[in-house]
């Protein structure tokens, strides 16, 4: 059977419309992408390139004021003065002829001081503008070793700058050295940083003049600098410390720990005391730019980063009413006693004054005696620093912690009677008080304050025994005991107070008998007034060792000056020890502290008689060796006195206490002046004074608002403020035993 063929149907390729118009959009898409890259190419090809070109994105610290630092009273004591400023900001990449010729424009326009121009500077400064000259003075050979690379640039700069004539350096003058002033100025800030050109003595027509030519002065800026004063002159300079200048930038010693915490070299910071103890709070928060720069260096974009803010202030312990009027204090007994007898030595005086409850300070006062040799004027400078920088023999009103170590040592006891005579000691002057008192107690011995009575009260803490006439042995443990128990009220140690460069005091060396004897009098040891100011407020709070301080809180910067700003910290009282003694043994010496003041026959009772105030005190003459700044006038050691008093009051609730120190006071062991007690009856009544006229202006202020209906609460609390009294809690005092 024959097969047919069946011929097949061919078909035929079919793409869907859909398909068709998905081809077409992508071709669309894909010619518009070309384009696109076409123009990104071709039109803006330069400009995204110099965009890819940038090197980096630098950040710029532009500085802002400090905080400022007020009184207890809310005084400003420091401020900021706004001062006009011409600045200059290098850029990276400048030129240093750019930068020279910018700088004789200026010199154009403002008047420059030239003192600060260095002989180097001038150097530099001639080669700069003479270098044809300068190359000159590179002989042939030295050319050739340069060649060979046997000598460096720098040895021929070298070769250069000794080679400069005086003659050739006296051709830059006038105009040319103002220039060169400026240059100088340009030359020493860091790229994108701002530097001062000048910001003292700016005329209204150098500011202005300068603002319209800015154009013409590429890197040159106006702007307001500031710079720290104080309202009240030289009071308590020497503690407030002092403020590096814009010049002097970060201190070299510390140049590392300042760079690590985001500071620029140029920033002032503090260099001394309270301005440098509470840097990191006064300084403030640094504005920050980010400038965007090309790879000359040019600034493309300038972006802020965070807005600056002043540093945070500080409010103080210190009552600067209380402080001026213990200044004029020291100064008038200063000048009075100075024009006695027997006072060369005589050239300072301190005073502390303090809230024994909480440890504030309330006055820091020193002031040290000048006489100008030529035209014998006075002068009295500021060293309320010495209070914890320097250290004295105190005499006898350290008595007090001798007592209470004999009544922890067992010793003596509340009311023991010792007899007070002269110690008759083999092959040693007799030691005792100017006159014999006989049988007295422990009270009666701080009261007329009897050296006997302490004598014998450390011959048997140290297991001694005395016999007229014959050599006397002491264990020597009894000075660690001694100075252990004296270190419990801050005698011999430092008290802690928030301020640098504190010293503990000199510890004598020798062991002897008769040096412990010295020592349970004061006359041994040295010791600070401010140790001494712990002291005896440890006696007054009934024992507990208070730690001093003169920052009271930190607040929030604000723009009215006439106004504090919100509490963000307030430094609370702190415990360093409590002492190791009964509760009515240390009763025992305040007691004694109290006869002192008001008894019949108490050292101090003649000075403060007619004291409303309810005083309690220890006053103290210490028999020392002079090693003042006049030692170079003497072939030999000077004998003289040192004169002390501690004190507080109301003695049955203190509110405040002190010290006062006069080293050297007088030549001679009899025949002095009472200078120590003068000037503690005169500070107490002071301090007093000034708290009855601030209680009256209260009611009054108190009474106009009643009559006006305007009573305000919030205002009542705050005039509760404190003229130095400050009611403290148990809960609210820190303790570190």
């Amino acid at each position: 059977m024959k097969k047919v063929k069946v011929k097949e149907k061919k078909k035929k390729t079919h793409v869907p419309f859909r398909l068709n118009i998905i081809f077409f959009v992508v071709f669309v898409l894909f010619s518009i992408l070309v384009l696109r890259l076409g123009v990104v190419q071709i039109v803006y090809g330069d400009d995204y390139r110099r965009e890819i070109e940038r090197t980096e994105d630098v950040t710029v610290n532009n500085p802002v004021p400090r905080g400022k630092i007020f009184d207890r009273q809310g005084k400003a004591i420091i401020d900021n003065k706004p001062l006009d400023a011409i600045t200059y900001t290098r850029y990276q990449g400048t030129k240093t002829e750019e930068m020279l010729k910018v700088a004789e424009n200026l010199a154009k326009l403002i008047d420059k001081d030239t003192k600060k121009v260095t002989e180097r500077d001038k150097k530099d400064f001639w080669i700069l503008k003479n270098q044809e000259r300068a190359e000159e003075k590179i002989t042939e050979a030295e050319k050739k070793k340069y060649a060979e690379k046997e000598l460096s640039d720098k040895d021929l700069y070298k070769l250069q700058l000794k080679r400069i004539t005086e003659k050739e350096l006296n051709e830059l003058k006038g105009e040319e050295l103002e220039v060169l002033a400026i240059f100088r100025e340009f030359n020493s800030g860091y790229a994108l940083t701002p530097q001062i050109v000048k910001n003292q003595g700016v005329t209204q027509k150098e500011f202005a003049v300068v603002s319209e030519n800015l154009q013409y002065l590429p890197g040159v800026d106006i702007t307001t600098d500031w710079e720290r004063y104080s309202q009240f002159g030289v009071t308590l300079q020497s503690v407030l410390g002092k403020v590096s200048s814009s010049e002097e930038g970060l201190p070299s010693e510390q140049l590392e720990y300042y760079l690590a915490r985001d500071y620029s070299r140029n920033d002032r910071v503090g260099k001394s005391y309270v301005e440098y103890a509470y840097e990191e709070v006064l300084h403030g928060q640094k504005a920050k730019v980010k400038n965007v720069t090309d790879k000359a260096g040019n600034i493309l974009e300038s972006i802020p980063i965070t807005e600056g803010n002043r540093g945070k202030d500080l409010v103080l312990t210190i009552d600067m009413d209380l402080q001026i009027a213990v200044e004029k204090i020291l100064e008038e007994e200063l000048k009075e006693k100075k024009a006695r007898s027997n006072t060369q030595l005589l050239d300072r005086a301190f005073v502390v004054m303090m809230n024994p409850k909480t440890g504030e300070i309330l006055s820091l006062a020193g002031k040290q005696f000048e006489r100008d040799k030529k035209t014998g004027q006075i002068k009295f400078n500021d060293f309320a620093l010495g209070n914890f920088t320097t250290s004295y023999t105190m005499g006898s009103a350290v008595k007090g912690a001798t007592v209470l170590t004999g009544y922890q040592t067992g010793a003596i006891s509340p009311g023991t009677v010792q007899y007070d005579t002269k110690l008759r000691i083999k092959d040693t002057p007799d030691k005792g008080s100017y006159t014999n008192m006989g049988n007295i107690n422990d009270l009666e011995a701080l009261r007329r304050s009897s050296n006997v009575y302490m004598f014998k009260t450390v011959i048997s803490m140290g297991n001694g025994n005395y016999v007229p006439g014959q050599s006397l042995r002491i264990n020597p443990k009894a000075y660690d005991t001694m100075r252990y128990y004296y270190s419990q009220f801050g005698l011999g140690v430092r008290t802690g107070i928030d301020l640098p460069n504190e010293m503990v005091g000199f510890k004598g060396s020798e062991r002897g008998p008769g040096k412990l004897l010295d020592l349970s009098i004061g006359q041994y040891d040295t010791y600070t007034p401010i140790q001494l100011a712990q002291y005896v407020s440890t006696i007054a709070n009934g024992g507990y060792r208070m730690q001093p301080h003169i920052v009271k809180e930190i607040r929030e910067p604000v723009e009215d000056n006439a106004q504090l700003g919100p509490l963000i910290k307030q430094i609370p009282p702190t415990v360093l020890n409590r002492l190791d003694m009964k509760p009515e043994w240390i009763e025992r010496v305040q007691q004694g502290f109290i006869q002192v003041m008001n008894a019949q026959g108490g050292t101090a009772r003649y000075k403060f008689l007619g004291a409303d105030y309810k005083p309690a005190g220890k006053t103290g003459t210490a028999q020392a060796f002079y090693d003042g700044p006049m030692m170079k006038n003497f072939d030999e050691p000077q004998e003289t006195m040192n004169l002390t008093l501690v004190g507080y009051a109301p003695y049955d609730n203190p509110e405040v206490s002190f010290s006062v120190v006069v080293p050297w006071a007088y030549q001679g062991r009899t025949n002095g002046h009472t200078m120590n007690q003068d000037i503690g009856r005169k500070i107490m009544d002071a301090y007093f004074e000034l708290k009855k006229a601030r209680v009256g202006q209260k009611n009054n202020q108190t009474a106009v608002q009643k009559v006006e209906g305007t009573q305000n609460p919030e205002t009542d609390a705050q005039n509760q403020s404190d003229n130095g009294q400050t009611e403290t809690t148990e809960t609210e005092t820190n303790t570190n035993q």
